[in-house]
């Protein structure tokens, strides 16, 4: 057996959901740039799903389905009430929620291909509405009802503040979850797919996706460059910041990714994002640091920014609490999660690698009194 740290360059799988290629990527053979460009989070889901974007009808169907199936049971916002809620991280919170969502589902254990896309849609439609309703009872207040009448981005900012967001902080952010639906076969998706080929459900699929994106070195990175972003506090700090984290060897979120060599695709979109929703909602400060930061890292270390960069700034802006920054990423990628267990059911063998072994060699138990 040869070992590859970290699996890296490993190919554990085929997948027909999404590609990277030469730095480009696509969902459904379809590039991340024109689906940001020409489609909405719905029509990206339902592509994910079901191979091909959905028609006019199609799209009317899915967006009533998902708005109908928005609403959680009593018992879990009651629940949330009870947690520590003045230090409780909300991706523990979310991933108890997720996991007791799958406790009210009378279809939870049911595995037929329908029953798997219901589930899809009820675990999707939900996530938006717990992630909110935790924001708001931490913060003393009740949860918002979903609005069916509101797209799903525009109805997760609804549920978060309780008002009709604008049109331009609806649009933003329904781009950024078609940035982050879906992405091969990263940590967290590979976890939902190797809890799910035990023949576990979906609920426990997606409940351990959502463990592995909790770290930081995954989704929880977008929060770290906020944290990063915070500690500097001002454009003229970036230089004395960065340099010394860099001399003291210290790792810089948000910079440098496993498979991409030329940048992220994802990120130049964000850049362009957080430029705007800077000019039109903040004072830009974000922003500017962000840009001198990415400058600095280039020139020093030869790294670009991925993802988790510059959708730290594009979330703050739309007045996002930054402990909910890798909520939102789950919000997004739930809609990957669940395509990539529906294809792990679809042609399923048990993940189970080996390891090669380098520990003591073979010995024999000595008595108690010899030891």
């Amino acid at each position: 057996m040869t070992t590859t740290r970290g699996l890296e360059g490993v190919v554990a799988t085929t997948s027909t959901i999404s590609s990277i290629k030469d730095d480009v990527l696509t969902y459904r053979g379809y590039s991340i740039q024109d689906l940001a460009e020409r489609s909405t989070f719905e029509e990206v889901v339902y592509l994910l799903w079901n191979g091909e974007l959905p028609t006019t009808e199609q799209l009317c169907s899915f967006k009533r389905t998902l708005a109908e199936n928005a609403r959680v049971p009593d018992e879990l916002f009651t629940f949330m009430k009870k947690y520590p809620l003045d230090y409780v991280h909300p991706m523990a919170v979310l991933r108890s929620a997720v996991s007791n969502l799958g406790i009210y589902d009378p279809d939870a254990e049911r595995m037929d291909k329908q029953s798997n896309k219901d589930k899809a849609v009820r675990i999707q439609a939900k996530i938006a509405t717990l992630v909110a309703g935790f924001s708001r009872i931490r913060k003393g207040l009740e949860p918002v009802p979903p609005n069916e009448s509101l797209g799903f981005a525009a109805n997760f900012l609804y549920m978060l503040k309780g008002c009709t967001p604008t049109e331009v902080a609806a649009e933003m952010f329904d781009k950024a979850l078609i940035l982050h639906a879906d992405h091969e076969l990263n940590a967290s998706t590979f976890t939902a797919r190797v809890c799910v080929a035990t023949l576990s459900d979906m609920y426990s699929g997606i409940t351990s996706a959502i463990g592995a994106l909790k770290g930081p070195l995954h989704g929880g990175a977008n929060e770290q460059v906020m944290h990063m972003l915070e500690k500097i506090g001002s454009i003229e700090w970036v230089d004395d910041y960065i340099l010394n984290a860099l001399e003291n060897k210290k790792k810089i979120m948000g910079f440098g990714h496993r498979v991409y060599k030329n940048g992220d695709p994802r990120a130049r979109i964000l850049k362009t994002m957080a430029k705007k929703i800077s000019g039109l909602q903040g004072d830009g400060k974000l922003y500017d640091m962000s840009v001198k930061i990415e400058n600095l890292i280039k020139e020093k270390k030869g790294l670009l920014p991925n993802t988790d960069f510059y959708s730290a700034t594009l979330y703050h802006e739309l007045g996002i609490d930054h402990d909910l920054f890798t909520p939102v990423f789950a919000i997004s990628r739930t809609s990957g999660w669940a395509a990539h267990i529906m294809e792990q059911y679809n042609d399923n063998r048990l993940i189970r690698p080996r390891a090669e072994y380098n520990g003591a060699r073979l010995r024999k138990v000595a008595p108690i009194d010899q030891r």
